[in-house]
C-alpha cells in the first residue's frame, strides 16, 4: 500500500515522502497515529494538496526547532561523578544522564537524540551534539566534574554528631541514676 508520510517516521522516511508499506502496518499503526495518509485516496490533486499541507507543517516545525536549537546552543550541563586517579571517573557519563540533566533545565529530549559517540569516562568539558530534527543540530557543553571528597567527609561528620550526642545523653543518664541511688541511701 502506498502512503504519504505526514510525520517523520524512523526507519521509514521523512515527512511528505511517498513510501510503500504493508497493509496491516498502514491500517494498524500509521493511520491511527496520523503518521500517514493513503496515497491512492482520491485524485493526484488531493495528494499534491496533502503534500503542500505537510510541507507547511514541516516548515513550521523546523522554524520552532531552529529557535530551540539557538536557545540550546549556549547551554552548559554539569554532571558530578566520583573520580579516581588520572581524572578517570568510576563508571561513565551516558546520553541518558545528559538527557536527564537537560530535562532538569526544561528541555525534553530523548537519549537517542543526544549523539554521544561513546560514553564519557574522564573529567573535563565536552561538546556534545543534540539532533533536534534531520538537519537541525545544537551543540551543548557537558562539564564533567569530580564530586567533592569534602562532601563525603562532611556527611561522615554529620553522622558522627548524633552518635556523640547519644553517648553524651547516655553518660548523663548514668550520672543521674548514680546521683539518685546515692540520695536514696
Amino acid at each position: 500500500m502506498k502512503v504519504i508520510l505526514s510525520e517523520n517516521v524512523a526507519h521509514l522516511g521523512d515527512m511528505g515522502a511517498t513510501v510503500n508499506v504493508s497493509d496491516g502496518y498502514a491500517r494498524n499503526y500509521l493511520f491511527p497515529r496520523k503518521l500517514a495518509v493513503p496515497a491512492d485516496s482520491g485524485s493526484a490533486k488531493e495528494m499534491e494538496h496533502q503534500r503542500r499541507i505537510i510541507a507547511r507543517r514541516e516548515e513550521k516545525v523546523r522554524a520552532e526547532l531552529g529557535q530551540e536549537a539557538k536557545a540550546l546552543e549556549g547551554q552548559t550541563v554539569e554532571i558530578k561523578a566520583r573520580a579516581g586517579e588520572n581524572e578517570k571517573i568510576f563508571g561513565s557519563v551516558t546520553s541518558a544522564m545528559i538527557a536527564q540533566k537537560l530535562l532538569e533545565l526544561g528541555y525534553k529530549f530523548d537519549r537517542k537524540q543526544i549523539e554521544l559517540d561513546e560514553p564519557i569516562k574522564s573529567l573535563g568539558i565536552y561538546t556534545v551534539p543534540v539532533r533536534l530534527m534531520k538537519g537541525i543540530m545544537a551543540n551543548i557543553k557537558v562539564w564533567v566534574s569530580a564530586e567533592e571528597p569534602e562532601a563525603s567527609a562532611q556527611a561522615e561528620a554529620v553522622e558522627a554528631i548524633p552518635a556523640e550526642a547519644a553517648a553524651a545523653d547516655a553518660a548523663e543518664s548514668q550520672k543521674e541514676t548514680a546521683e539518685s541511688a546515692s540520695s536514696e541511701e
